[in-house]
């Protein structure tokens, strides 16, 4: 596992970095998971609804992907992370991964005494009701790209701009509303255990044994 703690990057080109990366790589290839943040932009994933933008008062960029789900804002503040895994080598399905990364998320939001969970039918994760991650993943070729969103010390306002994640009316809330002065770069630390510990092993390689024909007395 090769992990990138890359900074604040504009989105566009850490998109193109993902889809490269995951055109390029074999089965030799390590696994990959980026630490970021994005200057403010928002994202709507293949089906979403236009619609759900509904007003744009500071002219954040918005940028059609090829990830599932509806519109979501990154800012920055918010810690992101792409996870750029192959699912057949470490035995995993889409939904499974999905499933962990909700669970690295509760995890590491526990670690900070925050009790958090998910929500039937609306991947994420959730406080009382209220939205403070997001997932979207991409695979193709069975390999993953894309990744969650975890929201730490940001300003929330571009979230009343849109139905988030497709909700009309859905509450976005922050790690900072709860007291936690953290860095998404603390965060991130927290966040990568859990994810490290939580991903499946990849299968070694078989070994492969050469033997010499002799003859027998």
């Amino acid at each position: 596992m090769i992990v990138k703690r890359l900074g604040r990057v504009d989105y566009e080109p850490a998109l193109e970095a993902m889809r490269v990366f995951t055109a390029q790589r074999d089965d030799a290839t390590p696994d990959e998971i980026w630490l970021l943040e994005h200057p403010p932009v928002y994202t709507l994933g293949q089906a979403g609804r236009p619609e759900h933008l509904l007003q744009n008062p500071a002219g954040i960029p918005l940028v059609h992907i090829d990830r599932g789900g509806q519109i979501t804002y990154h800012g920055p503040g918010q810690l992101v992370a792409y996870l750029l895994i192959d699912l057949p080598r470490r035995r995993l399905k889409v939904r499974e991964l999905v499933t962990l990364m909700e669970q690295a998320i509760i995890d590491t939001l526990a670690d900070h005494g925050l009790a958090a969970a998910r929500k039937e039918g609306a991947p994420g994760v959730y406080i009382e009701g209220a939205k403070i991650a997001a997932l979207g993943l991409r695979v193709k070729n069975g390999c993953s790209y894309h990744g969650l969103s975890l929201n730490v010390d940001m300003d929330l306002t571009p979230f009343t701009w849109i139905n988030p994640c497709g909700y009309e009316g859905l509450r976005t809330i922050q790690m900072k509303d709860f007291g936690i002065s953290a860095t998404p770069a603390e965060v991130g630390e927290r966040l990568l255990g859990h994810l490290q510990r939580l991903l499946p092993p990849i299968d070694p390689p078989p070994i492969s044994v050469t033997t010499s024909a002799g003859s027998a007395a």
